[in-house]
C-alpha cells in the first residue's frame, strides 16, 4: 500500500474530523488508532490519518510518538505529512504544537513549516496571525475556559514562539490573496531569515487552496482540517490521488445491535446537546465528584443503562459545567480529575458494547480516545458526514465485530447532533 498523504492527528476526534475532510475532497482515507501492527491489512487508499493522544501529553512523549508515526507514514510512501492540530490551537505554554512541528521538520531535513488552524467552514479564521473563533478573538471565545488547555492569547505567532526553539514568522493575508507565487516568495524569504514555523492567515476557502498547494511542495505542514482540505484538493488537481475519488456508502452498511451515547466533554455545545437529547431519550448525568471518589458511580451507571438500553438509545454523561470542572481540578488536580473521568466513561462504553451496543456515539476528544483505546479498535473506514467535522466511522478488523461510531469533538455539531448521529447509523 503506497499512500500520497500521511497525517498525524493529536487526538482521535481531530483525526476523524480530518479523515472526513479528506474523504469529502476526493481522497480515499483510512483512520488508524495508533500505528498499525503488521498484521492489520488496510485497503488501498490515498491517505492515512494516524490517531494519537498527544495534545496534552508531556512534550517529549508527544515528540517521540509523532516522529515514530512519521517514519511509519514515510515508509508507506507519504511524501508529505500533515501534523493535524485542533482548529482552536489547543495547547499549553510548553507545547505540543511547537515541539512536534520542529521535530517533524528536523526529521524531514529542515526547512520552514507552514502552520494554520484556519477552517472557515467551522468558523475558524486567521488574520494577521490572530485566531478568531466564530468571529471572536480566541482569548474572548469560550476556549478561554477550556478545562484542559485554556487559551488566553489570540496571537498565534506569540503562542507558537513560546513553544518553539526557533524563530516563528507570519505569511499575511495580502501575500496569500495575491496567489501561490507571492506566498511562495514570502515563504522563501522567511526560510532565508531562519524562520522554522510560519503562521499563515486564511479567511476564505480559496486561501486554504493556496496554502494547500504551497504546503504540498514541502515535506511537513501543521494545521487543522482546513489545511487538509487544501492539501486534498491540490493532490486531486495534480493527479496524485486515485481516479474516482472517495466513496462513503459502504461504511454505513447496517450492523444491527443496540445504540448508546457516552459524553465526557464539558463544552457549552455538548452541554446544550445533552439538554436537547433529554427530550427524546433517557439521559443519566453522572456526578463527577462521585466518579473521583470510587467505582460505585460507574457500577450504578452500568446498571441504569442495562435496565433501559433494550428499549432504545440511552445517554450516559459525565459532562459538567466549567465552574464544576475548575473546582474539581483545584481539589484533586487537573490530571487526576481528567484521568478519572476518562477512565470511568471508557469503562462504561466498553461495558455497553459487551451488552450488545454496536452503534456508539462518544462526545469529547479525551473521552473518545479513552473509549476507543479500551475497546482496542485498530482502524476505521470513513463514512458520510453527520455534521461538519464528524463522520460516521466503521470499524476495521474489530474484535467485537462490525460497529458504527461517531467521535465528536466537544464544540462540534448542532443542538440535535445526538439524534442525527443515531439516525445515520442504521
Amino acid at each position: 500500500m503506497a499512500i500520497s498523504l500521511g497525517s498525524i492527528a493529536d487526538d482521535y476526534t481531530g483525526a476523524s474530523d480530518l479523515a472526513n475532510t479528506l474523504t469529502k475532497n476526493g481522497l480515499r482515507t483510512v483512520q488508524t488508532v495508533g500505528i498499525p501492527d503488521r498484521s492489520l491489512a488496510l485497503p488501498d487508499v490515498d491517505a492515512v490519518v494516524v490517531s494519537l493522544k498527544i495534545r496534552s501529553a508531556p512534550a517529549s512523549d508527544a515528540v517521540s510518538a509523532a516522529t515514530t508515526a512519521e517514519r511509519w507514514l514515510r515508509g508507506r510512501g507519504a511524501t508529505h505529512v500533515l501534523y493535524k492540530i485542533c482548529s482552536t490551537f489547543d495547547s499549553t505554554e510548553a507545547g505540543n504544537i511547537g515541539p512536534v512541528t520542529e521535530a517533524l521538520s528536523d526529521a524531514a531535513g529542515g526547512g520552514v513549516v507552514l502552520v494554520t488552524p484556519a477552517f472557515p467552514e467551522t468558523g475558524r479564521t486567521v488574520y494577521l496571525g490572530h485566531l478568531f473563533v466564530g468571529g471572536q478573538p480566541l482569548n474572548e471565545s469560550p476556549l478561554k475556559d477550556h478545562p484542559l488547555n485554556p487559551m488566553h492569547d489570540a496571537n498565534l505567532v506569540r503562542v507558537m514562539a513560546r513553544q518553539s526553539r526557533r524563530a516563528v514568522g507570519l505569511i499575511d493575508l495580502l501575500a496569500i490573496a495575491a496567489g501561490p507565487d507571492t506566498a511562495r516568495t514570502r515563504l522563501a524569504a522567511l526560510r532565508t531569515a531562519g524562520v522554522r514555523s510560519a503562521i499563515a492567515d486564511a479567511i476564505f476557502e480559496q486561501d486554504l487552496e493556496t496554502l494547500g498547494a504551497i504546503a504540498l511542495e514541502t515535506p511537513v505542514s501543521t494545521g487543522a482540517s482546513g489545511l487538509g482540505l487544501g492539501l486534498a484538493r491540490a493532490l486531486v488537481r495534480s493527479g496524485r490521488a486515485a481516479a474516482g475519488g472517495a466513496t462513503t456508502a459502504d461504511a454505513i452498511r447496517p450492523v444491527g445491535g443496540l445504540s448508546a451515547i457516552v459524553a465526557g466533554s464539558c463544552s457549552r455545545a455538548t452541554l446544550h446537546q445533552l439538554d436537547v437529547a433529554e427530550r427524546s431519550m433517557p439521559v443519566l448525568r453522572l456526578d463527577p465528584e462521585k466518579l473521583l471518589a470510587g467505582p460505585d458511580e460507574i457500577a450504578a451507571a452500568i446498571s441504569w443503562a442495562g435496565d433501559r438500553i433494550s428499549a432504545g438509545p440511552v445517554v450516559v454523561a459525565a459532562s459538567a459545567a466549567p465552574e464544576t470542572v475548575s473546582r474539581l481540578q483545584a481539589q484533586y488536580g487537573r490530571d487526576a480529575s481528567g484521568h478519572a473521568i476518562e477512565t470511568a466513561t471508557s469503562i462504561i462504553a466498553a461495558e455497553l458494547v459487551s451488552r450488545g451496543v454496536r452503534r456508539l456515539v462518544v462526545a469529547g476528544g479525551e473521552t473518545s480516545g479513552a473509549a476507543v483505546d479500551r475497546l482496542a479498535i485498530p482502524a476505521f473506514q470513513i463514512g458520510p458526514e453527520i455534521a461538519p467535522g464528524v463522520p460516521v466511522l466503521r470499524t476495521i478488523a474489530n474484535a467485537q465485530g462490525d460497529m458504527l461510531l461517531a467521535l465528536k469533538s466537544g464544540n462540534f455539531g448542532g443542538e440535535d447532533f445526538f439524534a442525527a448521529a443515531l439516525a445515520m447509523m442504521h
